[in-house]
């Protein structure tokens, strides 16, 4: 005997089954290895992570409510979390740059490089426009004033696999 997956014991031969992990359990099982390998990095940026998820869990109790309770987040809310995480390190990095803090540009870029590992493959400019094109395309939109139609078809789709301010642009172009 073995073990298999979820630390249950499998017969030689036998294939274990497949568990699929959710997104925070990942990251904690990822922060127990950071803490083991000794990366403080890794380790403070899946300890930002996991209480930005824990927050996000805790504001969703409503305090007026005796019955309500903390419950986890379903598999897109924390990707959401996440992808926010992401968000403010691109956001930080700008400000930064702009203030010549080289040495803070360095230590967002290297967070925003553990964090972006969670994210899914994020559309290419390209296929980001093939998808809007699409869209225009069903919504009828013909012009800048249409945009607004665009957009919320353009975001509910690409949500996820591509960047809101990179949508943005594109239809922007393309409505032009």
């Amino acid at each position: 005997m073995r073990p298999g997956a979820g630390g249950a014991r499998v017969a030689a031969g036998e294939r274990p089954e497949v568990v699929r992990v959710g997104l925070k359990e990942q990251l904690a099982g990822d922060l127990k290895e950071a803490m083991r390998a000794g990366d403080a990095t890794r380790r403070d940026v899946l300890r930002s992570l996991l209480t930005a998820i824990n927050n996000a869990e805790i504001a969703r109790v409503n305090p007026k409510d005796a019955s309500s309770s903390r419950q986890e987040l379903a598999e897109p809310d924390v990707l959401d979390v996440v992808q926010k995480q992401a968000k403010q390190r691109r956001d930080s990095i700008e400000e930064y740059r702009k203030a010549g803090r080289d040495d803070l540009v360095r230590r967002e870029e290297a967070e925003l490089r553990i964090i972006t590992g969670y994210l899914p493959q994020q559309l290419s400019r390209d296929e980001i426009a093939a998808e809007v094109r699409a869209i225009i395309a069903e919504t009828g939109a013909s012009g800048p004033k249409d945009k607004g139609k665009v957009m919320p078809v353009a975001m509910s789709r690409l949500k996820g696999r591509a960047e809101g301010r990179a949508i943005n642009e594109v239809v922007g172009e393309l409505l032009a």
